[in-house]
């Protein structure tokens, strides 16, 4: 253990080595920044006292540091950072993979879950700090090759999985010359998770999906998962060996998601390196160069393996071959990713949770208390706290939306959501032009061909062109439930990790997609 006084500190900033070091702060800080350990994950500036375990538990594997979870400490994963009465700020960031930090009291504190690694800790201005810790990350792990992010059309907010080939063709013939780069099909084009062939709702198969696409002047976009599998796919049934296991030889949880129990395929393995390498070269044999990879934080869960090494390196080293199976010429966006091991590998992350067509649920915000559950308030938030990744790799703040239709967002929310992605230079939407009124494309349209100028004055004010932007509004964390609240907050928790209703949410969830449907 390396003990750093304060005032070593002060002068300037400094790079350290060590497995676990320990900073004894002059005084109680007023904030502190935690950092998520993937996209969906919260990053924010809070008290600095302990927030509430989020709800329900069965998703703590998909959205958050599942190892972390239960500590009674402020974690964060990779770095943290603490801001003092005076407004200045002391920064403590890893400058490998698989670390964290944590604030105990008036102790900041790293520790490497691996060997020895170097550490970037300085004081004063947090904009300066920030930047100074980027620059060393760059320095390290890389930095994408940024030219100008393409703009997307993305399927899955529009119609989620309820795709199929006829009505992807008529969206894509009524996109007409709206301005965009990319069309990606999102999720409900395959067999199931991990079985990546075409279902049947795609009888031409997706090499003739991808030249429709591109039969429109656009690049072609897919959305896969391919570190993860349900107990239902044809995968796990033929090669449960392949997934990781923990020490008492049961499967790792993935999370639960589309009705079914995830697993995570231990990326280490021979059979599954070459299965991996394989899969993502049809996948641009079929045409398509712009990936959305999902669900990626499998590949990093605790298991055993059959190489053993730390989980975030072997998670890196499988980015690394999906990279090199892609090509450089293809464009990969990681979603749901842990956030360091793909600095320097991945042209764009997403780095926040997704939107929605809603603000914020009082069920999640205040029963369930989950940060990292879909909504616009929990994207933002979380985002905005992220933009110093910027230098490092496009960052992808998840799609806006125009329509009002078919959204629960006022027009102010809309626009703020506008707001962020221009602040970002990352453009996607899902939003049909039959969906949307003259004056909503004629917004879409300017959105996707504006370069505004963008200052940052403030740590969440900014000036786009002539207009102030504030998204304080967006970074509040819900008052912690008490009494009946948070009883009641328990019980909802309980349901939610019950199979059963988790299953009949996804049955409701497939009569509101098909009245959507019935509006094309």
């Amino acid at each position: 253990m390396v003990h750093l006084p304060f005032s070593e500190i002060q002068a300037k900033p400094k790079i350290i080595k060590a497995r676990e070091l320990q900073v004894e702060l002059p005084s109680q800080p007023i904030r502190y920044y935690r950092h998520g350990w993937q996209s969906w994950s919260l990053a924010a500036w809070t008290d600095p006292t302990p927030l509430p375990v989020q709800k329900p538990a069965i998703f703590h594997p998909l959205q958050l540091d599942a190892e972390h979870v239960h500590k009674k400490y402020l974690n964060g994963s990779w770095l943290g950072a603490v801001e003092f009465a005076d407004g200045n700020v002391l920064l403590l960031g890893a400058l490998s993979t698989d670390s964290n930090v944590s604030l105990l009291q008036n102790q900041l504190s790293g520790q490497s879950e691996a060997d020895e690694i170097e550490w970037f800790i300085g004081f004063g201005q947090e904009t300066a700090l920030f930047e100074e810790y980027t620059r060393h990350l760059g320095n390290r792990l890389g930095k994408a090759k940024k030219n100008i992010a393409p703009r997307v059309w993305c399927s899955w907010y529009s119609m989620y999985y309820a795709i199929d080939e006829p009505i992807l063709h008529k969206i894509f013939n009524e996109l007409g010359d709206l301005p965009f780069d990319v069309l990606q099909v999102d999720d409900g084009w395959q067999v199931d998770i991990g079985d990546w062939e075409a279902n049947k709702k795609f009888p031409s198969g997706m090499k003739a999906l991808a030249e429709k696409i591109k039969s429109t002047g656009r690049r072609a976009g897919l959305w896969l998962a391919p570190l993860i599998a349900t107990r239902s796919s044809k995968l796990f049934r033929s090669h449960s060996d392949w997934f990781l296991r923990n020490d008492m030889g049961h499967f790792v949880s993935a999370g639960f998601n589309w009705g079914e129990q995830l697993y995570a395929l231990d990326t280490t393995n021979p059979d599954v390196t070459s299965w991996l390498f394989a899969l993502i070269k049809q996948v641009r044999d079929w045409g398509f160069d712009y990936l959305k990879l999902d669900f990626l934080y499998g590949g990093a869960l605790k298991g055993k393996r059959h190489n053993e090494m730390p989980r975030e390196a072997a998670y890196r080293a499988a980015l690394c071959l999906m990279r090199k199976a892609m090509g450089a010429d293809a464009f990969f966006l990681a979603c749901g990713t842990p956030i360091l091991p793909a600095i320097g590998v991945c042209d764009a992350v997403r780095i926040g949770p997704d939107v929605s067509y809603f603000w914020e649920k009082y069920r999640d915000a205040y029963l369930l208390y989950n940060p990292t559950i879909p909504g616009t308030k929990n994207a933002i938030r979380t985002v905005i706290h992220r933009l110093w990744l910027k230098p490092l790799f496009h960052i992808d703040p998840d799609v806006v939306y125009f329509e009002s239709r078919e959204n629960q967002l006022t027009q102010g929310q809309r626009t703020l959501l506008q707001d962020l992605a221009q602040i970002c230079e990352f453009k996607a939407t899902s939003d049909l032009p039959q969906w949307l009124a003259k004056d909503e494309l004629e917004q879409l349209s300017s959105f996707l061909n504006a370069k505004p100028k963008i200052n940052q004055t403030d740590r969440y004010t900014f000036h786009i062109d002539d207009r102030t932007v504030d998204f304080s509004v967006a970074t509040s964390l819900p008052r912690v439930p008490e009494g009946l609240i948070a009883l009641w907050g328990r019980f909802v928790g309980w349901l939610g990790d019950r199979y059963l209703i988790l299953r009949m949410y996804k049955i409701l969830n497939l009569g509101r997609l098909r009245k959507r449907r019935s509006n094309l």
